[in-house]
C-alpha cells in the first residue's frame, strides 16, 4: 500500500488535475490518493465564513456565485465528455446549494467547519469523475468514515486504522482509492478538521493507519530544500533526512511539509518521500528513520515571533520560579518556541499573541516585562550538530552584520536557533546560505 497525497496547487488547474491522475496510474501498486481543495478554494471560503459571521449575507452570497462559476469553468476544462459534465456539475451544485442553504440560517462555529469541508469534497468528486471518465478503476473513500479527532483535537491512530480498514475491506478487487484531506469528524460526531496544512496530516495519518511502505508528498517543489528558494537565489534538494530533522524544518518555517505530519509516519516508521508534482522524474527527499550523513542541511525561517524578557533581579534565582512561568503560558495553551536565562532574567519566545494581554498581564508581578514584536526564528538544522566541528564558528562568522537576539544550542542534537529582528531575515538567509554551504 502507498498514499499519495497532492496539494492544492497540484490540483489547482484541470491539467494538473490530469498530471495528478497520470502519475497515480503509473504502477499497479495499491494506494490511497489524498486530495486538498483547488488551490484558493479554502481561502474563498474562510472569507464566506467572515462574512457570515458578521452578518453580511449579501457579501457571502456573491462570493459563493464567483467560486461556483470558477467550477463550473474549471468542470468545462477538466471533462470532455458532456454526460461526465453533466454528473460533475449536478455533485457539486449540492454542495453550492449546501452554502446557500446556511445563508438563511443562524450562523456558528460548528457551521464555519461545514463550510470549510466543502474544498476537499468537491475536488475529490471531481476528480472521481474525471478518473471513471477516463476509465481507470477506483472508489471514493469518504475521510469522513474514518478520520476522526477527540475532545482535545487529537487523531488516534489505531481507533482510525479500525474504521480505514473496514471500509477498504469493502473493495478487495479495487488499487486505488481517493479520499479528502484535511476534514474529519471531532469528539462530538460534527464535521471538524485538522488544521491548516492539514492534508499532509491526513496522508500521515492514513499511511500510519494502513501501514503503509511509502507515504509521498507531491507539492510544487522539488524536495525539502536547504533555504528558502524564495529569498534566497541558490538552493538544493535534500536527499535524505531524518523524522526528527524533518520535524524541526517543518515547525520552524519549512512550508513544504505540515509540522503535525511527521509524527505519525515516524510512530509507524513509514519513509515519507517529497515529490514535485510539476517535475515528477526529480528525485526529491527522502524521510527516514537514519538521518544519512552528519552536519547541516538545512536553514529554516519563522516569522511572526514575539519576544517576551522577564527581568528579575529577586525572583529569578527563587525555587519554582520558571515553573511559574511555565504554567502561565501553559494556563492559556500558547507553546514557547524558545527560551534562555541569565542571573536576572529570563527571555522566551512565542508565535501565539491571541492570548498575549492576558499572559502578560499574570507575569507582571514576577518582574519588570519587555514585550518585543516582529521577531524571526532563523533555525539550523542537521544530525549531530554538537559534534559538528566548527559549526557555531562558522554560523556567528557568517552574521557580523546581523544582530542577535538570543541563541538557543545543546537542547537538540539536530538545531541551533537565533532570534533575530525580522527585518534582518532575508539578509541573514542569504549571509548564511554563504557562510554554511558557499552559496550565494
Amino acid at each position: 500500500m502507498k498514499i499519495m497525497k497532492f496539494g492544492g496547487t497540484s490540483v489547482g488547474k484541470p491539467e494538473r488535475m490530469h498530471q495528478v491522475a497520470q502519475l497515480i496510474t503509473r504502477d499497479t501498486e495499491r494506494k490511497i490518493v489524498v486530495l486538498s481543495a483547488l488551490s484558493g478554494t479554502t481561502n474563498t471560503l474562510v472569507q464566506i465564513g467572515e462574512a457570515l459571521a458578521t452578518g453580511d449575507r449579501s457579501t457571502a452570497a456573491s462570493i459563493i456565485d464567483r467560486l461556483e462559476a470558477h467550477y463550473h469553468d474549471f468542470i468545462g476544462a477538466l471533462l470532455t465528455q458532456e454526460d461526465s459534465r453533466v454528473k460533475a456539475r449536478t455533485l457539486i451544485a449540492e454542495h453550492f446549494e449546501f452554502l446557500r442553504i446556511i445563508l438563511k440560517i443562524s450562523f456558528n462555529d460548528a457551521l464555519s467547519k461545514d463550510i470549510l469541508a466543502q474544498g476537499e469534497l468537491m475536488s475529490t468528486k471531481m476528480f472521481s469523475v474525471y478518473l471513471s471518465e477516463i476509465g481507470v478503476k477506483h472508489e471514493l473513500l469518504p475521510a469522513l468514515e474514518f478520520m476522526s479527532i477527540d475532545a482535545n483535537d487529537e487523531p488516534h491512530v489505531l481507533d482510525i486504522r479500525a474504521r480505514l480498514q473496514l471500509q477498504l475491506s469493502k473493495f478487495p478487487d479495487v488499487d486505488i482509492f481517493v479520499t479528502q484531506g484535511y476534514i474529519c469528524r471531532n469528539a462530538r460526531g460534527e464535521v471538524d478538521n485538522l488544521k491548516r496544512g492539514g492534508s499532509d496530516y491526513t496522508a500521515s495519518l492514513v499511511a500510519a493507519a494502513a501501514a503503509a511502505e511509502m507515504c509521498e508528498i507531491w507539492t510544487d517543489i522539488d524536495g525539502m530544500h536547504n533555504n528558502d528558494p524564495r529569498v534566497v537565489n541558490k538552493t538544493f534538494p535534500i536527499d535524505q533526512l531524518s523524522f526528527d530533522e524533518a520535524a524541526e524544518l517543518a515547525y520552524f518555517g519549512a512550508k513544504i511539509l505540515h509540522p503535525a505530519s511527521i509524527w505519525p509516519a515516524q510512530q509507524f516508521k513509514v519513509p515519507v518521500r517529497l515529490l514535485n508534482t510539476m517535475q515528477p522524474e526529480a528525485r526529491g527527499t527522502l524521510i527516514v528513520e537514519e538521518a544519512g550523513s552528519q552536519g547541516v542541511k538545512a536553514i529554516a525561517a519563522k516569522d511572526g515571533i514575539i519576544e517576551v524578557r522577564i527581568k528579575s533581579s529577586r525572583m529569578l534565582l527563587a525555587y519554582g520560579f520558571l515553573r511559574k512561568i511555565f504554567e502561565v503560558f501553559e494556563k492559556y495553551r500558547t507553546p514557547i518556541d524558545m527560551i534562555t536565562t541569565s542571573e536576572v532574567a529570563v527571555s522566551l519566545t512565542i508565535d501565539n499573541a491571541s492570548n498575549l494581554e492576558a499572559i502578560i498581564r499574570e507575569l507582571d508581578p514576577f518582574g519588570e516585562l519587555e514585550v518585543t514584536r516582529n521577531q524571526t526564528i532563523i533555525a539550523i538544522v542537521g544530525n549531530e550538530l554538537a559534534q559538528t566541528k566548527d559549526v557555531l564558528a562558522r554560523l556567528f562568522s557568517a552574521l557580523t552584520t546581523v544582530p542577535v537576539r538570543m541563541v538557543s544550542y545543546g537542547g537538540s542534537n539536530h538545531n541551533i536557533s537565533i532570534l533575530i529582528d525580522g527585518e534582518h531575515k532575508k539578509e541573514t538567509l542569504q549571509l548564511l546560505n554563504r557562510g554554511l554551504f558557499g552559496l550565494d
